[in-house]
């Protein structure tokens, strides 16, 4: 269990920056990673909680990190 938290974390941080890298989020490389992060810790509990899941926890982690990716930063910019 908490070897798959931890490679969910790693991929999580790979999604970040990537992210920043291929140009797809204009956040930074720090705050992508950090977006990414939390969006896997909270799917992962969630996922803990509730039973809900997309498959594997590598899926999970990367779906996860996009998702908190897409969510975030666009909900601070309309503010």
């Amino acid at each position: 269990m908490f070897f798959a938290f931890f490679g969910s974390i790693i991929i999580g941080g790979i999604v970040g920056y990537l992210s920043e890298k291929w140009g797809l989020t204009k956040n930074g490389y720090l705050p992508s990673i950090i977006i990414c992060l939390g969006g896997v810790v909270l799917f992962y509990m969630v996922r803990i909680m509730f039973g809900i899941s997309f498959g594997s926890n590598g899926l999970n982690a990367i779906i996860s990190a996009a998702g908190a990716l897409v969510i975030v930063p666009t909900a601070a910019r309309r503010r």
